[in-house]
């Protein structure tokens, strides 16, 4: 079976790495697992041993023969786009306890997943994935590094987010380009009460131009009500907004929307 550089397909064959990612799943019996893209079903295997209520979203036509095995009363394989299936009537009638999302997610659509999966607002216990390192490292940026932008803001918002392993490119077939990583993705139950929507316009705002100043990419008529939460943590007015954490945009922007 040939990967499909159209669906950005590099099938992982490390029993390692397998397993260190199973091992992360921690299901039972009554709990419930969502695999997204399970490709040959290498991680399938595994995940269908515990078995759990589990569902695998897999795009490729072609795959789903090697994935009807992995069926049973309680394990669906669905021919369909994770991106666009309607996972919450899927779910919906599922008497689960603890809820799992896995997936080694094809580098090209690694956001708009994350997108996906926050814009159905899941209330999974853990999410165990494989992204592009350098992704990984965006994800889990601090203030004040290169790496520190929108998406950081907005996962982190959203997520407690950790490394699990780093996974050479030599672990798949064919072989990428770039070196992967395992993080972990838990629900954080201490966010800031915010309009998300409004916090995301404002995230995207001000990380619009990285490189120009917060005061250059907030509007003029807004820039007096930014002033004094800076000078509150003696922060200079041209400071950039990848050196500001968290805590301080939500001042920012609460005082903006006053």
């Amino acid at each position: 079976m040939k990967a499909k550089k159209s669906l950005g397909q590099n099938f992982l064959i490390d029993e390692n790495i397998i397993n260190t990612i199973a091992d992360e799943v921690a299901a039972f019996s009554n709990d419930l697992i969502i695999e997204i893209g399970p490709g040959q079903g290498a991680l399938t295997a595994h995940l269908v041993t515990k078995k759990s209520f589990f569902i695998a979203y897999e795009l490729d036509t072609d795959l789903i023969p090697f994935l009807r095995k992995f069926e049973g009363e309680k394990q669906i394989i669905k021919h369909q786009d994770f991106l666009t299936a309607d996972v919450i009537s899927d779910i919906k009638d599922i008497e689960y306890e603890n809820f799992y999302i896995v997936g080694n997610l094809p580098y090209y659509i690694t956001t708009p997943i994350l997108e996906r999966i926050i814009d159905l607002n899941l209330d999974f216990t853990k999410m165990v994935i494989m992204v592009q390192k350098e992704v990984a490292e965006r994800f889990m940026a601090h203030p004040g590094t290169k790496d520190y932008g929108y998406f950081s803001c907005l996962l982190q918002y959203y997520f407690n987010i950790q490394k699990v392993c780093d996974v050479s490119k030599n672990a798949f077939r064919p072989i990428p380009k770039v070196e992967s990583m395992v993080i972990a993705l838990s629900i954080r139950k201490d966010r800031p009460k915010v309009n998300i929507e409004e916090y995301q316009e404002f995230l995207k705002g001000i990380f619009r131009q990285k490189r120009k100043t917060l005061k250059n990419n907030i509007d003029v008529s807004l820039w007096s009500k930014v002033v004094p939460v800076l000078k509150s943590h003696n922060l200079p007015e041209s400071i950039r907004a990848e050196e500001i954490s968290e805590d301080i945009l939500i001042e920012i922007f609460r005082n903006i929307k006053q």
